[in-house]
């Protein structure tokens, strides 16, 4: 039986599976890109995935970590790919550690440290972006892009021994370009995100919102996190098909963050929109 009980959200020929509650727990898995964006508790149907994608060092969002390696040890399967703040290296090292000395096993990782800027390879043409955001020191998000070729116009017609030869000539007959799959913000305060092509062209959005009542705005901004006026204002500058909310609060409950999220945003982005929590068999 699985350990958690997960949402799960179907675009296309990709599946979201997760959980998200602010300060509970948060892990949203994309298993066909073999991508895990922040562990939570490391539910067991985000084991097999080989690459976790943490966005900051919160309890909620990193509490997994040891338990996803040392089961993935425990399965026989190859050590997971930890990409993290390059701040939260050395103590994940010692958490790993502490956690290897408890258990009286080693327990294997490979454990990669980025910066906004950086690109890591996933798959042969798929890539994962790091972007900065507001929320704690070195926190980061993740915009997953396909990366593909297109021959150029000129050269189309070629036959096949055609094209062998211009390359064995060294010339370029294609254009490269990126398909923006998605992108994961993280927990972070409003930021116009809007100025990078690649986040608001992303087919999938995955942003949070944390808080929906007016008189929670400075809640908000105490814990570097979106407030529902910000997030409106956010998502109106972005061009995504579809919009997953997460992290949202218990403080407020499912059907009011509902209604609120509703009357807040536009048509338009409303129908793009669903909630991650309200995926779930059982609501809170």
């Amino acid at each position: 039986m699985p350990s958690h009980n997960l949402a799960r959200i179907k675009i296309d020929d990709l599946e979201i599976i997760g959980y998200s509650v602010a300060g509970e727990e948060t892990v949203v898995a994309m298993p066909q890109l073999d991508v895990c964006f922040d562990i939570g508790k490391a539910p067991d149907q985000v084991i097999p995935i080989n690459n976790i994608l943490l966005t900051h060092g919160h309890m909620d969002h990193a509490a997994g970590i040891a338990y996803y390696l040392s089961h993935r040890n425990f399965c026989g399967q190859s050590p997971g790919t930890i990409l993290a703040p390059e701040n939260l290296i050395e103590p994940i090292k010692d958490i790993i550690e502490a956690w290897s000395r408890l258990d009286g096993n080693r327990i294997p990782a490979n454990l990669v440290g980025v910066k906004p800027g950086d690109e890591y390879q996933i798959k042969p043409n798929l890539f994962a972006l790091v972007f900065p955001t507001k929320h704690s020191r070195g926190s980061v998000g993740y915009s997953v892009i396909e990366k593909r070729k297109k021959i150029k116009h000129e050269f189309a017609k070629l036959t096949g021994p055609q094209i062998v030869e211009l390359k064995k000539q060294g010339v370029q007959i294609d254009n490269p370009f990126e398909i923006p799959i998605v992108t994961y913000l993280g927990d972070t305060q409003y930021v116009d995100f809007s100025q990078l092509d690649y986040i608001t062209k992303s087919k999938i959005l995955i942003a949070e919102c944390t808080f929906y009542l007016d008189e929670h705005t400075q809640r908000a901004e105490a814990g570097r996190h979106m407030h529902i006026n910000e997030f409106a204002e956010l998502i109106e500058k972005l061009q995504n098909e579809h919009i997953i909310i997460t992290h949202t609060t218990q403080r407020t409950p499912l059907r009011q963050i509902l209604s609120t999220i509703k009357k807040t945003l536009s048509a338009e982005k409303y129908n793009k929109a669903v909630v991650l929590m309200a995926e779930r068999k059982e609501h809170f």
